[in-house]
């Protein structure tokens, strides 16, 4: 309580100060400042060089006629060092007294070495450019702030050097991403986020109104089938960083609005993207993290490495005890599961399709095994209805999906293209939504449209770029790598 009263006079004095300044005719929220150097830019210069920067004030310590500051941005920080000897008793007295910790400061002056060897800005001019009502919190970390934090996240940003490293790295990952598929000649291309079939992945979705058009709508769950329009269209490889949403639960790995990006080659299979996705990841992981490894869960993986390989249909038949692909019909299939008496019937009973029965089994029987990185390949037909069926077995599809730690980083198919199973497969989807399986598909007859017309083999590729910083920088949850996560 007696941190919180602090905290409320600490408020009321600066809220003083704001109105005394302002009274004096003095604009405590400047409208500029012309600076000569970012912060990071002026720690490289040579000493004796005249600068002008600007930042938030994170330290300030007094000490009769010489004191010092520290201001900060998100990248570096700078010392500032104010003395009698250069500016005068006035603009001296107005430091001590209304410069704050949190406010924004522009200064000029030289760059000198102080005694400790850190280099410093030896103030002549400085200019008080925004009064902080609040004051920062001085420490803003550990489990009883979790959720400020996600509120909050200006705060996190000042005061915790961890989600600095993070959010920047964010950017230096979606900047690469972009690079190295530009790299490879893939184009990137903007698709709609409001559409009118849910189509592309197998969730829940959003439902929202067009008022204008009076039309039932929905936000985009994937862009894959659009991008596949634009395959179509012509352009032989594309990508992009689409803003996804999917109204379903919540949990370190899930969010309903998320980040990923989808790119699509043409004339490749899903062993192509394997190749492609592999590259990706080695090149990905020494530019962000120095070299090709990563550290889950305490351990370390080589990623130049060759990967290892699991057969998704091999591995969750072993499991079960018997092969997943010899039933013809959803209540066959649930016979053969709850008899092997590994879940409650009540669970199994509930699903609605045989994709939704097999996908059930396999998140508790397959996957939380798979820690090294992996690639699954070789899935049952049922579960993915854009994918590429296997010339050898029309009951497996030409798909794979990259684990690490039990977390699927991405899901790859050769792309199917033959527009009459293609709408045989959306159509199963359909009989699937009628009955109660919210996560089934629509129709989508704009895409449809556009297979009659033609289109190229190909392969695509979804990844999760949350997720995959999870990983990266060793999270423990999606919110943390994300700015600002929805809240309750």
């Amino acid at each position: 309580m007696e941190n919180t009263q602090d905290l409320f006079r600490e408020e009321d004095i600066r809220k003083e100060k704001i109105k005394m300044l302002k009274s004096a005719g003095q604009n405590p929220y400047a409208d500029k400042f012309e600076v000569s150097h970012s912060l990071t830019e002026a720690k490289n210069l040579e000493v004796g060089t005249k600068v002008k920067v600007a930042g938030r004030i994170m330290l300030k310590r007094v000490m009769g006629k010489f004191s010092f500051i520290k201001i900060a941005n998100v990248f570096t920080v700078l010392q500032v060092s104010f003395s009698r000897n250069e500016i005068d008793e006035e603009g001296y007295a107005f430091f001590k007294k209304q410069l704050d910790i949190g406010d924004f400061v522009g200064v000029e002056g030289e760059l000198y070495l102080t005694q400790t060897g850190e280099l410093t800005v030896r103030t002549e001019k400085f200019q008080l450019l925004s009064k902080a009502q609040k004051p920062l919190p001085e420490k803003f970390h550990g489990l009883a702030d979790t959720e400020a934090k996600y509120r909050e996240r200006y705060l996190d940003l000042i005061s915790n050097e961890e989600a600095r490293k993070v959010f920047i790295g964010r950017s230096k990952l979606v900047a690469f991403i972009r690079e190295f598929l530009q790299k490879h000649d893939f184009i990137e291309v903007e698709t709609p986020i409001i559409q009118s079939a849910v189509c592309g992945a197998s969730a829940k979705p959003f439902l929202t109104h067009h008022n204008a058009l009076d039309k039932e709508c929905n936000l985009r769950i994937a862009p894959e089938t659009y991008l596949k329009q634009v395959v179509c269209g012509g352009f032989p490889r594309v990508f992009e960083v689409a803003k996804c949403f999917r109204n379903e639960g919540m949990d370190p790995s899930h969010l309903q609005e998320f980040t990923q990006v989808e790119w699509y080659a043409s004339f490749w299979n899903f062993e192509d993207n394997i190749k492609f996705y592999s590259q990706f990841v080695r090149e990905m992981t020494t530019y962000m993290l120095g070299k090709p490894e990563i550290v889950v869960g305490g351990n370390t993986y080589d990623l130049s490495k060759e990967f290892k390989r699991v057969n998704y249909c091999e591995a969750l038949s072993q499991k079960l005890g018997f092969d997943i692909l010899e039933p013809e019909t959803v209540e066959e299939l649930k016979e053969k599961v709850i008899a092997t008496k590994l879940f409650d019937a009540g669970d199994i009973t509930a699903l609605k399709t045989m994709g939704a029965v097999i996908d059930f089994a396999y998140k508790r029987l397959v996957r939380p095994n798979i820690i090294e990185p992996t690639f699954l390949y070789n899935y049952p037909a049922c579960l993915v209805p854009l994918a590429r069926q296997s010339d050898e077995n029309p009951k497996i599809i030409e798909m794979f999906q990259f684990l690490v730690n039990g977390e699927e980083l991405c899901k790859a198919y050769s792309e199917l293209v033959d527009p009459a199973i293609q709408r045989a497969n959306l159509e199963e989807q359909a009989k699937a939504k009628a009955n109660g399986d919210d996560e089934a598909m629509d129709i989508d007859e704009a895409f449809l449209l556009s297979m009659e017309h033609g289109m190229p083999p190909m392969s695509g590729l979804g990844m999760g770029i949350d997720r995959l910083l999870v990983i990266l920088f060793q999270q423990p949850s999606i919110r943390d790598v994300v700015l600002f996560p929805i809240m309750k």
